[in-house]
């Protein structure tokens, strides 16, 4: 993966929290962090299953927000120094 297709994906990112956290729509940005998931390396991966419930979403994306935020800026800075 390129520096540009990761700023891309962190892009993606932004847009899910933003709509989870002002528009309330947890199940979409679920379904985009999940995606988001699958295209990070193994090792940055969080293991976790696809939610369709918007409660249960809700509560996922304010669980592992801060990881994701955490592996992607890592992912990153790794892109950056190769």
């Amino acid at each position: 993966m390129t520096l540009k297709e990761f700023d891309t994906l962190i892009d993606r990112m932004i847009l899910a929290l933003y709509s989870e956290n002002n528009l309330g729509q947890c199940t979409t940005s679920v379904r985009i962090l999940f995606q988001m998931n699958e295209e990070l390396p193994d090792d940055l991966q969080l293991s976790f299953e696809e939610i369709d419930d918007p409660n249960e979403a809700k509560s996922f994306v304010k669980t592992h927000e801060s990881a994701l935020k955490y592996a992607i800026r890592e992912y990153r800075e790794r892109l950056m120094l190769s």
